[in-house]
């Protein structure tokens, strides 16, 4: 069946300043569609997602990959990055980010890394959310299973916007927890406003020696809680590359999703990521 991935990196280094690059020597480098495409040659479009350069370059990046975009239809969505922690002021920032593309369908602003679980509820950050249903621009949320908690007031404190949980919310596979992530993340799944990507999840487990039983458990729940019709496969390409490549991961999903039927699995590996 056609696979659309929905989460999808493309950088390079010496474009754009890209801070945590530093420490990960593996993905210290050029990768374009030309790497992704080897590596994913059944997959027939994909999802930009930002790579959270420095901001400064933030309008930089977007720029870049429309302009790739032009020459390779196979990126169909852009998710930029926005400062939506700026509130009513991140509005001119919009302004001019929506203007470089009608790909440009949603924003993301890393929050996995702040040290207040609660960040996303910061005045500011909450109202910075609020507005983007008014450029009709939908909103990515990469967290650790850590910030569930608040990121679901957030999604139920704007329910006039489409959230997209990333990376299953970062559970922590390697130590093989499932709780309190399961429980949370039904809470959050509870909200009709969100869907999640089944992606991301490799690299929260063992990198080395991780098995498709250690994903299991946290697939299933995210097929349980969410249903067929908000779940979306993405590879986290290349970020995927320190735990697996894009085709083993791709495997393991298939395997743990075989169950389901030709409609849902459709909607899992294209559909949903199309609409």
């Amino acid at each position: 069946m056609p696979i659309i991935d929905s989460h999808v990196h493309l950088w390079d280094p010496g474009q754009m300043r890209i801070p945590w690059l530093d420490g990960i020597p593996a993905l210290n480098r050029p990768y374009g569609m030309a790497e992704y495409a080897a590596s994913a040659d059944d997959v027939e479009a994909i999802v930009y997602v930002q790579v959270d350069v420095a901001p400064a370059y933030g309008l930089v990046e977007a720029q870049l990959v429309a302009d790739m975009a032009r020459r390779d239809p196979r990126i169909q969505a852009i998710v930029a990055y926005a400062p939506l922690e700026d509130g009513p002021q991140a509005r001119s920032y919009l302004d001019a980010l929506t203007q470089i593309s009608p790909l440009i369908t949603g924003v993301r602003r890393l929050t996995q890394g702040e040290s207040d679980p609660a960040f996303c509820l910061r005045p500011g950050f909450e109202a910075g959310v609020r507005i983007l249903a008014s450029y009709g621009l939908s909103c990515d949320l990469c967290i650790t299973h850590r910030q569930l908690p608040a990121t679901a007031e957030l999604v139920r404190r704007c329910p006039e916007v489409s959230f997209i949980l990333d990376h299953l919310g970062k559970p922590a596979a390697r130590a093989g927890e499932l709780e309190p992530w399961r429980a949370q993340i039904a809470e959050l799944a509870a909200l009709p406003n969100v869907m999640c990507k089944l992606s991301g999840l490799v690299t929260e487990a063992d990198h080395q020696r991780w098995t498709v039983d250690d994903l299991a458990p946290y697939v299933a729940h995210a097929l349980e809680v969410f249903g067929e019709d908000r779940v979306a496969f993405g590879s986290d390409w290349p970020v995927v590359l320190l735990a697996a490549d894009q085709r083993r991961w791709a495997a393991a999903l298939g395997a743990l999703t075989a169950h389901l039927s030709p409609e849902a699995r459709q909607k899992l590996w294209s559909e949903n990521a199309s609409s």
